[in-house]
């Protein structure tokens, strides 16, 4: 997920595990404590999109592909990186005495990098970008297809709670400000409907009279589970939105076996899905993206905000349209990855590839025709005489099906 979201998140740990631990024993400890507590929940729970200092190891696109969400997201490796956090806080003296001192302390570190480590692998691992954090003992890739990758409920539930503890009164309200300019300007601009609007400037009210009324701590639980019971909607609207895909597709291509449908939600919006399938059957394969509405009554396939995802899809009447799709041979695509070391590792990443006119895409990101930051010209990179990227991560192949490889 985006960065804020991981730091309000991180925030939010720190401010309950500070909050969930026995008192130190003055207040002068407490403060220490609380703003370690604090920077090592942030901190981590950002600290594993470091990798991205790995995508110069490779050219465009691949290096991005193949360096980021790669080793730094794996349990494996999360173990060095939360022995260097906590290396790291020793280098702060008024740290390392309370360290020394207290076990509530060091307890209390040790959950907050741990735990931020966690949550930023559970985050991310939500869209449908995903993560493989079994590697190398099981490479492949897991995709949540739950979460937009920036979700503004995630924003204003943990940042309207997280606002009361900011101690200069015009960095409070202005903190509180933009918590609702920003989904409002959104919604100004086509990426979110006023409906959903509404829904985060009430979540802004509630949290704001809870953080008056309640005490601070309970206004940030209410906040954390209002993301949680988010989080168990979108899981819910996800396996409805599949089995009405998957009805869809068998109507289409009775025969065709279904081997994965690809779901980005909208942001704030549960009724609202970017679907993307891709369907085999003998040496051709088909890759299909379109729109789909759970509540086609309330909000049409067509009123849903084309913007986010560059989608058009007319005056469709029922819930889900279908916007194109694009007919591949299995044949082609082995060819490829056989003659081709660029081609071959674009497809450790690739998920509903879309390939056409000397252009590897995946078309999660953008219909078809558009580029986006997978998009691989392999003609022109070949002709050029790019090397081939190395070292390559042995991530899973997400259509191993389609390679034969299974």
């Amino acid at each position: 997920m985006d960065n804020l979201t991981h730091s309000l998140a991180g925030l939010a740990l720190g401010e309950l595990t500070h909050r969930l631990l026995p008192p130190e024993a003055d207040a002068g400890r407490a403060g220490t404590r609380r703003r370690l507590l604090l920077a090592c929940a942030a901190i981590a729970s950002n600290f594993p999109d470091l990798d991205l200092v790995l995508t110069p190891l490779a050219a465009e696109p691949l290096g991005y592909l193949l360096h980021h969400r790669g080793h730094t997201h794996t349990l494996l490796y999360a173990l060095p990186q939360a022995l260097l956090l906590a290396a790291i806080w020793l280098l702060w003296p008024a740290a390392r005495a309370l360290l020394r001192a207290s076990p509530q302390a060091r307890l209390g570190a040790g959950a907050a990098i741990v735990l931020g480590l966690l949550l930023h692998f559970g985050m991310d691992a939500m869209n449908v970008y995903g993560i493989h954090p079994f590697a190398p003992f099981d490479p492949r890739w897991f995709y949540g297809d739950i979460v937009f990758i920036v979700e503004p409920v995630f924003w204003v539930a943990l940042g309207t709670p997280l606002a009361a503890h900011v101690a200069r009164p015009w960095l409070r309200r202005t903190f509180l400000a933009l918590l609702l300019a920003v989904p409002g300007l959104f919604a100004l601009a086509g990426f979110l409907q006023w409906g959903s609007f509404a829904a985060l400037a009430a979540i802004w009210l509630l949290s704001s009279w809870l953080t008056r009324r309640a005490s601070e701590r309970g206004a940030l639980v209410a906040g954390v589970a209002l993301v949680l019971g988010f989080v168990l909607v979108q899981a819910g609207s996800a396996r409805l939105a599949r089995e009405q895909v998957a009805a869809s597709l068998r109507q289409l291509d009775p025969g065709a076996r279904i081997l994965d449908t690809a779901l980005s939600a909208f942001p704030a919006n549960p009724l609202c899905w970017t679907v993307i399938s891709v369907t085999g059957g003998g040496d051709e394969y088909r890759v299909r993206r379109g729109v789909l509405s759970l509540a086609p009554g309330v909000t049409p396939a067509a009123s849903c905000p084309f913007m986010i995802h560059g989608e058009y899809v007319g005056q469709a009447p029922g819930g889900l349209s279908w916007t194109w799709e694009e007919r591949g041979s299995t044949a082609r695509l082995r060819a490829l990855r056989a003659s081709d070391c660029r081609f071959d590792a674009w497809l450790r990443f690739a998920r509903m590839p879309s390939v056409s006119g000397g252009v590897a895409t995946d078309v999660r990101y953008a219909p078809r025709g558009e580029r986006n930051f997978s998009s691989l010209p392999y003609a022109r990179q070949a002709q050029a005489g790019t090397p081939c990227p190395s070292p390559v991560p042995q991530w899973g192949y997400p259509r191993a099906d389609l390679l034969g490889l299974h």
